[in-house]
């Protein structure tokens, strides 16, 4: 299985960069985790946010296999912790399909995204940082692997 992380913003700081590449780095080859990053819209002060939040929608759908299992990640989600979140992806991995899980921009996920979800998640009841996101959403599919898999990574 391969879990997809499709994020709508691109040139993160390095710290983001090497903090998620040193999680996806770990995973092994029949799990692998790959980052779609979707160009944000250009936000100004009379931006349309309707239109942008419509077109980083459409980019992201677009970047996403067909037959892929869809999850998103928003504050209305539901909260899993590490044992739940490691028998979810036990789940993904029986139902055979890959996974893409979605990360929206400032003001989230499109509609048309929301719609497509078959699962949602929430990491917190807080807004967190959309970068930092991708470091949390890496470090917990790895510790979820570990502990589906024995591995010492993760400690009870």
């Amino acid at each position: 299985m391969k879990i997809q992380l499709v994020a709508v913003g691109t040139k993160m700081p390095s710290w983001v960069e090497t903090g998620f590449s040193e999680y996806q780095r770990r995973f092994p080859k029949d799990m692998a985790l790959e980052l779609i990053e979707i160009p944000a819209g250009k936000r100004g002060k009379n931006a349309d946010i309707k239109r942008i939040l419509q077109q980083e929608g459409e980019r992201t759908l677009a970047a996403i296999p067909k037959g892929n299992r869809i999850v998103t990640l928003e504050v209305t989600g539901k909260a899993m912790d590490t044992h739940q979140l490691a028998k979810a992806m036990e789940k993904w991995q029986l139902d055979g399909r890959d996974v893409s899980l979605l990360i929206g921009g400032p003001e989230g996920l499109a509609p048309e995204c929301i719609a497509r979800s078959e699962q949602k998640w929430s990491l917190s009841n807080l807004t967190l940082p959309h970068p930092l996101v991708r470091i949390i959403v890496a470090e917990s599919l790895y510790r979820g692997w570990s502990l589906n898999n024995n591995h010492p990574y993760h400690r009870e």
